[in-house]
């Protein structure tokens, strides 16, 4: 999306807000709200199968013995990637990118097949070195508040609170921030009511449809209790700002929102998920790609340890190895639905434009403290 495009959706978006605002029966109201809840339906089978997978890894967290405390590291870093890793995927279901998608195709998109074929298309990992700065401070009992900017509403929004509950379980996190917008945007972007939809449809599975097994109601209650009772303790708190929908790259964090940006100081781990939130991360400029994540990040690297979660669906992109663009500008089906386009132009970087890349990468501005 081009920048006058992007102007263009912010104008309109406050300007219908601002009418639902000073309206006095649909202050609350959320146009998008149909299209989330249909997407959210839609996803049953991925958010059944995830919410079994999740009751198992909670009871193996409790129960687990292992040989030697370095084969505990090691099953605790897989398992830390595992969850991160579908909470990365989750995001290749945008529904402001994918407005048409078939219930069939979403649910191709979601299941735990499609995690392991787009196992080779992580173009960066830096899950291991952000887990290490957690597992350190667990290890030490320091505070360890993790925040999450949240992205999308609907399967992108489950798989976010299957990981906020992970690292809550697991005690990598004491306490997780979830920072949804504070209005309605682009479609699909969560806002605080669409955690509580999420919760509802949860507690009742009826809403997934008459035929939701017995034991599959029993995993889907099982995940609604322990998410109801980290909400209801404090553990996991929602916390929106106008700032996420405002124009403002994320550099201009600390003059433009001074009491955010020192709220976000205090986390131990802010995680940004998905393209928009990246791309406002390294100032939504055409860096070289090999640019390292650290110094594209700009004043976030003082003072911010940063964990971004990005499925690539626009140009924008850095830290990666020498000569990885120019080989995906020239791999046959590297642009999905544009790779017709690409053969054509291999000047554009089409590759980043699909969601069938992604990148996980790491900076900590804290200097290690």
């Amino acid at each position: 999306m081009d920048r006058g495009c992007l102007s263009s959706v912010i104008c309109t978006g406050r300007r219908l807000q601002q009418l639902f605002t000073l309206s006095t029966h649909w202050k609350a109201y959320d146009i998008f709200h149909a299209t989330k809840t249909t997407a959210l339906r839609s996803s049953r089978r991925a958010i059944i199968e995830l919410a079994t997978h999740f009751k198992a890894i909670t009871q193996s967290l409790s129960s687990s013995s292992f040989p030697s405390e370095e084969d505990r590291e090691k099953a605790a870093l897989l398992l830390f990637q595992e969850v991160s890793l579908i909470s990365l995927w989750g995001n290749a279901t945008d529904l402001s990118l994918l407005p048409d998608l078939s219930h069939s195709a979403l649910q191709k998109l979601q299941g735990a097949a499609a995690r392991q074929a787009s196992a080779g298309n992580l173009l960066a990992n830096d899950l291991p070195a952000a887990f290490e700065v957690l597992r350190g401070l667990q290890k030490a009992g320091k505070p360890r508040r993790v925040d999450i900017v949240l992205d999308n509403a609907g399967f992108e929004l489950y798989v976010d609170l299957v990981l906020a509950a992970y690292l809550l379980v697991a005690g990598l996190a004491d306490s997780v921030i979830l920072r949804p917008k504070s209005m309605p945007w682009f479609v699909s972007d969560v806002v605080a009511a669409d955690l509580y939809g999420l919760l509802n449809a949860l507690a009742d599975p009826a809403f997934f449809g008459d035929d939701v097994a017995e034991a599959e109601a029993a995993d889907l209650r099982f995940l609604f209790e322990k998410l109801s009772v980290l909400h209801a303790e404090g553990q996991m708190i929602l916390r929106p700002d106008a700032f996420w929908t405002s124009a403002h790259s994320f550099w201009r964090l600390p003059s433009q929102a001074p009491d955010l940006w020192g709220d976000l100081k205090d986390a131990a781990l802010v995680v940004f998920k998905g393209d928009l939130n990246y791309r406002k991360l390294v100032g939504d400029v055409m860096w070289p790609p090999t640019t390292p994540f650290s110094e594209a990040i700009g004043p976030l690297n003082e003072g911010l340890r940063v964990l971004a979660l990005r499925t690539c669906k626009g140009d924008v992109v850095v830290g990666l190895p020498e000569g990885r663009d120019e080989e995906l500008r020239h791999t046959e089906g590297a642009a999905g639905q544009f790779d017709e386009e690409a053969k054509k132009d291999d000047k554009a970087r089409r590759w980043a434009w699909c969601g069938k890349w992604a990148v996980v990468q790491f900076a900590d501005g804290k200097g290690g403290e």
